[in-house]
């Protein structure tokens, strides 16, 4: 993923965002969200409780994930990424997105139900 400088900084200051998926029955499900972005290999993760319903949405939807968007904005400069999401439950890959939230954000509280949703990006969008 080669992208300005300014994209990049604009994915690494601290802002929230939101994550939007489809429900089953065709109605789209977005909520406010905490994102860090991996530039090298091309990935976004939020971190949440399995229990969730974006995590239990996601989950249902198999190994090959569903189709999905990040979104920030900060005034008029905004962006989108897009691809397929999945969910991760083993240690290393929840303590790696915990470590990745805490530097953009802060340390998260503990959760033993902590999973990762991990959005391989497909395509960008905006003017950030």
């Amino acid at each position: 993923m080669t992208l300005d400088e300014s994209f990049r900084q604009f994915w690494t200051e601290r802002r929230l965002a939101s994550l939007t998926t489809v429900r089953p029955n065709g109605t789209p499900h977005v909520v406010a969200v905490g994102v860090t972005v991996d530039f090298e290999q091309g990935l976004a993760r939020v971190i949440a409780s399995g229990t969730s319903y974006k995590a239990r949405l996601i989950r249902a939807a198999g190994e090959t994930g569903m189709a999905a968007a990040v979104c920030q904005f900060e005034g008029r400069t905004w962006s989108t990424l897009e691809g397929r999401i999945r969910l991760l439950d083993d240690a290393v890959s929840v303590r790696d997105a915990e470590e990745r939230y805490a530097e953009r954000y802060r340390q998260p509280r503990e959760n033993p139900q902590r999973v990762v949703l991990e959005l391989t990006i497909g395509r960008v969008l905006g003017n950030a």
